[in-house]
């Protein structure tokens, strides 16, 4: 199956390795991310709303195969499909106050062509570099000799982390997952 929009059926559940339990209560760093909007995210700007950042490993493309060892590994497909759920689900965000990102180690040149083929209305950012990722301690992963993030979801609040989501499966079910929250909340 090479079309990065359908997820296979019986693909291998990630388990919770307990890798996020740090995580709530933390402030964000200071620190900037580049973004498919072209400019730079400054995380503490944030402090003032609620965000939504949704980590995954990397997305596929059109006609580019996908490695059958990378359906095979819990948690990493459905990268397309998850951003696009956070897309169909856009306005129900905004309507809740809160801002959308995507996050994965690809550089935003990468990014953009995901942006672009699906109409994604968010940003993505761009941790290349993976300063958020260690600034963090997120989990990540080795494929094929490439550092990746682990797919898993923060809801964020005046730069404070509320909720975290770990591990997301499945991947494109995550949005309705994280507004249901949100509503629960409210």
């Amino acid at each position: 199956m090479t079309d990065p929009h359908e997820l296979p059926e019986n693909l291998p559940v990630p388990e919770d390795d307990g890798a996020c339990l740090h995580l709530p209560g933390q402030d964000l760093p200071d620190l900037e991310l580049s973004s498919t909007a072209g400019r730079r995210v400054h995380l503490r700007d944030l402090s003032r709303g609620l965000a939504v950042f949704f980590f995954y490993p990397r997305s596929g493309r059109p006609g580019v195969p996908i490695p059958a060892a990378w359906d095979q590994t819990p948690g990493a497909r459905g990268c397309t499909p998850q951003s696009c759920a956070y897309r169909d689900h856009h306005a129900e965000f905004r309507r809740l106050g809160a801002t959308v990102f995507g996050v994965s180690s690809q550089d935003s040149a990468y990014q953009l062509e995901l942006v672009s083929r699906n109409q994604l209305p968010y940003e993505i950012l761009s941790d290349a570099e993976f300063l958020l990722t260690d600034a963090l301690q997120l989990p990540t992963f080795e494929f094929e000799g490439v550092r990746l993030i682990k797919r898993l979801t923060l809801v964020v609040e005046k730069a404070r982390i509320k909720k975290v989501f770990y591990p997301v499966f499945p991947p494109n079910q995550n949005a309705e997952v994280v507004l249901a929250w949100l509503k629960g909340r409210t």
